[in-house]
């Protein structure tokens, strides 16, 4: 079957825009193909710094033919509606219909609309060009008199279709003047010239001979393994960067691994400011000592150039290195400038780190304009955390002077010039001030969970200030209305309600959410606020379902916890949410669930009728009762009773083990007794008992609430 290639080739490309955009390109051809009956065999994208690819595997040469019945009126109705259908079917009259009887309606007029495919060619000249003029592009811009807009000057397209065994033919388009064709082009440098291809398994090859790598992931693939090998050459290894990797993959078509230098000198410089001021400012990898335990830095670095080089590199090499010395040198300026005292404040305060504190209260550094400074912030967290330090066994002096100096470093100049060193700065500058290791671990560590695979500070000191941070934010966006909405989270609010859910139940923490969403609350100008706290205890659930299913848990199930009133202790959320589970694949469970559902049915039918009926009064066991209702009714009364218990001593494995006992009264009950019974007082006993049952499986979670 024929195959399609498709090349989009342009000025560079920014490197983090290439993987969404080769998705993209992927995902709105192929739609837009099967869309019109157009099914494929496979597909696959690829991008580099100046060129999208598509590749369609298996592609019919022509759309298949349509058989459509469009039904019209009935034989005799009005010429209106007569002339109506013959021109919605494209008829010129009723010769062109046929007649079809239905025992109930009659005759009524049939027509068979039939549609030859249109050539897969001529779909692709259509689909391809408006693909690439709605392409959505993060940011786009015009050039010259054209209209399209693209994300860099677009200069040749590249479309042929056809099959294995024959020459493809060119998808005829034109797009601002830019006809594509069959030319495509090398590397800018080394193999500038135009190359003709024909499908994608000579497209792929040619490319290479030009020193183009079209795959990304091979890209990434070359560099790691020739970055891997420099570096053990010299007795050394590479300081890994998955993030660093898809960037520099992003900028060079064909990669060239080469190792630079600077001083030795520069590694009295912390690591964290050496690594981030290589990577920031020339894309390049740090290396260490192999042997080093303590993962001691070399003063030799990784760089990807996007040429070979008649000297083999070396020019490139120096000049980098350089550029790396001319950027260090500016890293152990601020390192040395960040030890010494601030002049300003040393009436204020007599250490370093206390001193920026001191310049950040005093420059009121606005936090949120209704949330006032960074400085009243501080003092907000530092309150908090005192309270919190007990609820996680935390020492509450420790605590406190960790909070007061959290956000210290953003005054210090290595923070300044390198923000995503934040809080490692911070636990190095206090240590070097003489700071408890506790607190100065702290510094670095309130900062964290700041993603799914970051891992959770354990420490009680850090446990407070990071709780007490987040927190602190909840509270106050919330307070502020200012929450997320759809895909935009500008203050990260997601990423913070997920830290303080991992933060509680990696470390097993007894925390009661709405009693420390209290004490957030009443720090900040407007104060306790219920109707805030609500919305933010659910925001809270939504992402405690989100933690979950990713760790296959079901969604309505927490659900059904939530539901019970004063349910905040996440800890005990997920254990009883995890036994609710277990039970519920017992046959025990199902079967269970299915009573409680139509009791519950009933229930809600029976309260809907009368609105003044109290089922949840107490029900009786009258002598003469079925012994199903009797059965029934000992049941309810005992695994009630149990159930509680077990809840409140938190054993949920035994709670759901009572309410296992009330399976078979139950399927014994809908099987022998009649529940709206002639008798009123027969039915009203039974409707309450019907309640104490459902009451009895509230005693663990709200069954209502539980699919199936």
């Amino acid at each position: 079957m024929p195959d399609l290639l498709f090349e989009v080739f342009s000025e560079e490309i920014p490197a983090r825009m290439q993987a969404q955009a080769a998705e993209d390109l992927k995902k709105l051809v192929t739609q837009a193909l099967v869309d019109r009956g157009l099914t494929y065999e496979g597909a696959a994208s690829f991008a580099t710094p100046r060129r999208l690819a598509l590749h369609i595997a298996g592609l019919p040469a022509r759309q298949p033919d349509v058989r459509e019945e469009k039904k019209g009126p009935r034989v005799g109705a009005p010429d209106a509606a007569v002339q109506g259908f013959l021109k919605s079917a494209g008829l010129t009259s009723l010769d062109q219909a046929t007649i079809e009887k239905d025992p109930k309606k009659g005759e009524f007029y049939v027509a068979i609309i039939e549609k030859s495919g249109s050539a897969t060619l001529d779909v692709l000249a259509d689909v391809l060009p408006a693909v690439l003029r709605a392409f959505p592009w993060p940011k786009s811009m015009r050039w010259g008199s054209g209209s399209l807009r693209w994300v860099r000057p677009l200069h040749s397209i590249v479309a042929t279709f056809g099959p294995e065994t024959e020459e493809p033919e060119i998808v005829r388009f034109s797009l601002d003047g830019i006809e594509s064709g069959d030319v495509t082009y090398g590397h800018r440098f080394l193999s500038p010239g135009a190359i003709k291809v024909r499908r994608f398994d000579d497209y792929v090859p040619a490319l290479e001979k030009a020193k183009v790598v079209l795959d990304p992931a091979r890209r990434k693939e070359i560099i790691l393994a020739d970055a891997r090998d420099l570096a053990f050459a010299q007795g050394l290894e590479l300081v890994e960067d998955e993030a660093l990797l898809n960037e520099v993959a992003g900028l060079v078509e064909w990669p060239v691994v080469l190792m630079g230098e600077f001083d030795e000198a520069f590694l009295d410089i912390p690591a964290e400011v050496i690594r981030a001021t290589i990577r920031a400012n020339q894309k390049c990898f740090v290396l260490k000592k192999r042997d080093a335990a303590d993962g001691t830095l070399a003063n030799k670095f990784i760089l990807v150039s996007n040429i070979e080089a008649t000297d083999g590199g070396k020019a490139i090499a120096a000049g980098n290195g350089r550029v790396v010395r001319a950027r260090l040198s500016d890293a152990l300026y601020f390192w040395e400038t960040d030890r010494k005292p601030l002049p300003d404040y040393t009436d204020k305060a007599s250490k370093p780190l206390d001193q920026r504190l001191e310049k950040l209260k005093a420059m009121n550094i606005v936090f949120h304009e209704k949330l006032g400074t960074q400085g009243a912030r501080v003092e907000r967290i530092t309150a908090l955390a005192r309270e919190l330090a007990p609820l996680v066994g935390a020492d509450v002096e420790k605590a406190a002077r960790a909070a007061q100096l959290c956000k210290a470093d953003l005054m210090t100049e290595v923070v300044g010039e390198f923000p995503e060193t934040q809080g490692l700065m911070g636990r190095r500058y206090a240590l070097i001030q003489g700071e408890d290791a506790d607190v100065a671990g702290a510094l670095e560590e309130h900062y964290k969970p700041q993603g799914p695979s970051d891992r959770v500070p354990s420490n009680p000191v850090s446990l407070a200030v990071a709780l007490a941070d987040k927190l602190d934010t909840l509270a106050g966006f919330w307070a502020i209305d200012e929450k997320p909405t759809g895909s935009k989270d500008p203050y990260a609010l997601r990423r913070a309600a997920l830290g303080v859910i991992r933060i509680v139940l990696e470390n097993n923490l007894r925390v009661r959410l709405g009693d420390v969403i209290k004490l957030a609350q009443a720090k900040l100008p407007g104060g306790d606020d219920v109707s805030a706290r609500a919305d933010l205890l659910a925001f809270f659930a939504d992402r405690l379902k989100v933690y979950l299913r990713d760790k296959g848990a079901r969604h309505d199930l927490i659900d059904a916890v939530f539901a019970l009133e004063g349910q905040d202790d996440l800890l005990m959320i997920v254990r009883r949410v995890e036994a609710l589970g277990a039970f519920l694949d017992t046959e025990d469970g199902k079967n269970l669930l299915a009573g409680y559902k139509r009791a519950a049915n009933i229930l809600k039918a029976e309260e809907k009728k009368d609105k003044d009926a109290n089922f949840d009064a107490p029900f009786t066991t009258p002598a003469d009762a079925p012994d199903a209702e009797k059965s029934l009714a000992d049941a309810v009364l005992s695994a009630s009773a149990a159930a509680a218990g077990h809840v409140a001593r938190e054993d949920f494995e035994a709670a759901m083990r009572a309410l296992a006992a009330l399976r078979a009264p139950v399927d014994a009950f809908f099987t022998d007794v009649t529940v709206n019974d002639a008798d009123a007082t027969k039915r009203l006993n039974r409707l309450r008992l019907l309640s104490a049952l459902r009451g009895a499986v509230h005693n663990v979670a709200d069954f209502s609430k539980i699919g199936g």
